[in-house]
């Protein structure tokens, strides 16, 4: 693949350095970064196949992958610019803009081109990402190379266009979420008495396995729950104070509220 990332911001470094990671597996041939300060992405610039520039034309004419990592406000302005060099029967264009539609790409193109819209989280900084994606008819066909680059960087799951701001509530602003249950885990721990480093360990490692046993046995929350919650034991006592207390439906609340917000920016 001939890939180029349009906007290379924090999270358009976290997808280059996910790309090169693959090291001699890797799928890309050649990877344009274009970026306006080009100085704070000169560490890529170590790899044989990276070329880093201020073009985004040049970037473009020498890609068939097109990743727009800029800022939403930017896009129009961009598109605007690298309009006349996309060549429908070579490129594939890729956004990871958050709230910015599919048809907001091809009203300003103006022709008929693959278009593939990915919501990663922070996570892919680290390999971890959860990316959802969606595409146009002509994206559907180009559908496996979005999923080769970001299964790269985590994992993905194929959704429709409609459920992609759900989907920036649920991974995106869900990150937010599970790091504030990590953090009420560590102060109930140091409440207990562990020192606020040990603490922090003990809640990380918590939820990490967690989420292990269940991607690797594929069993349901509860399947899980119901092996560590003993007859009148503490795990169940302490279940169900939490639940009293409104758990899970504060965290639904919460999320309903981040979906109904997101849907009036």
């Amino acid at each position: 693949m001939k890939i180029a990332i349009i906007g290379v911001g924090n999270l358009g470094h976290s997808i280059a350095k996910g790309i090169l990671g693959q090291g001699k597996d890797s799928f890309c041939d050649s990877l344009f970064l274009t970026k306006r300060n080009t100085k704070s992405i000169e560490d890529l610039g170590q790899y044989a196949n990276v070329r880093i520039t201020k073009d985004n034309l040049e970037a473009v004419r020498n890609s068939e992958i097109v990743i727009l990592a800029i800022q939403p406000g930017q896009l129009k302005g961009v598109l605007e610019e690298i309009k006349g060099v996309i060549d429908p029967g070579k490129h594939t264009l890729i956004s990871v803009i958050t709230g910015r539609k599919i048809e907001d790409i091809a009203q300003v193109l103006e022709k008929e081109v693959a278009i593939i819209r990915c919501m990663p989280n922070t996570a892919i900084a680290v390999g971890q990402s959860m990316t959802c994606i969606a595409a146009n008819k002509m994206g559907e066909e180009k559908i496996e190379q979005a999923k080769t680059i970001f299964n790269a960087l985590g994992t993905t799951l194929c959704i429709e266009e409609r459920l992609m701001q759900a989907a920036t509530v649920i991974c995106a602003s869900g990150i937010a979420f599970w790091m504030r249950l990590i953090r009420a885990t560590t102060q109930g721990a140091v409440q207990l008495g562990f020192h606020s480093e040990e603490a922090q360990q003990l809640s990380m490692q918590t939820c990490l396995g967690a989420a292990s046993l269940l991607i690797q046995s594929g069993s349901h929350p509860e399947q899980e729950i119901d092996k560590v919650t003993t007859p009148s034991g503490c795990t169940i006592e302490g279940l169900n104070e939490m639940e009293h207390q409104g758990l899970s439906s504060s965290l639904i609340k919460g999320i309903v509220t981040s979906f109904e917000k997101i849907n009036q920016i």
